[in-house]
């Protein structure tokens, strides 16, 4: 596995400024942060280079509720108190009401995985933070059993934000860093084609001129 790379995909056109910043980041063992406008391919990045090196995806889809601990584990301490007042065996053994996160699972799985870290900007400020120490050690303290979840094969992090917010500056250090521009129209062309290669070329073109003069309007969104 100590070959792996990434050239792009039949289905995903990248640019060769990614495909390095993707090859740089597994060889680096550093996690990968894109931004870029929403719709420029993070989010399918992540499934494009786990289907390239024939390795699993686990993603974790971050709202604006939710919380780094989530990523490494939940416990349910009010199932088990409710548990015990029934007289349920299970109560006995703390690890029935441990809820496993996306990274305890790209810890422990047995192989070499992708790990999707999606739209980490949604998070509160400190979200970034909170994972520090477990993404450089690669490991974490389960504080209910007193066991350590060490990674037994580093995996591939991909962390997509749409810039909505900054993230900290100890956050980015640790992070190998991309920004997805846009596609011009050329590049463009090329994702169409790859997705319908039948299409009218001069239907493309017009189109196309109608999405980039409607796109430099001023004061327009996706």
């Amino acid at each position: 596995m100590t070959n792996m790379r990434f050239d792009g995909t039949s289905s995903y056109v990248a640019a060769n400024d990614l495909t390095v910043a993707v090859n740089a980041s597994i060889a680096l063992e550093r996690p990968l942060l894109v931004k870029g406008e929403p719709g420029t391919g993070k989010t399918e990045l992540a499934k494009q280079v786990a289907s390239a090196l024939g390795l699993e995806l686990l993603e974790w889809h971050v709202k604006s509720t939710t919380k780094a601990q989530q990523g490494l584990y939940e416990y349910d301490a009010v199932s088990r108190l409710r548990d015990s007042q029934l007289g349920d065996e299970r109560v006995q053994d703390v690890k029935n009401y441990i809820k496993k996160g996306k990274l305890w699972e790209a810890f422990t799985s047995e192989k070499k995985v992708v790990l999707l870290i999606d739209e980490i900007d949604k998070a509160d400020i400190e979200f970034p933070n909170d994972l520090l120490q477990e993404l450089d050690k690669m490991e974490f303290h389960v504080y209910e059993t007193g066991e350590v979840v060490k990674a037994r094969n580093r995996p591939i992090i991909i962390i997509t934000s749409n810039n909505e917010k900054e993230l900290p500056d100890a956050f980015l250090r640790r992070c190998f860093f991309h920004y997805i521009s846009f596609p011009n129209s050329d590049v463009l062309t090329k994702i169409i084609d790859v997705h319908y290669p039948d299409i009218k070329k001069t239907l493309v073109s017009a189109a196309l001129t109608q999405f980039y003069e409607i796109r430099e309007t001023p004061g327009l969104k996706k």
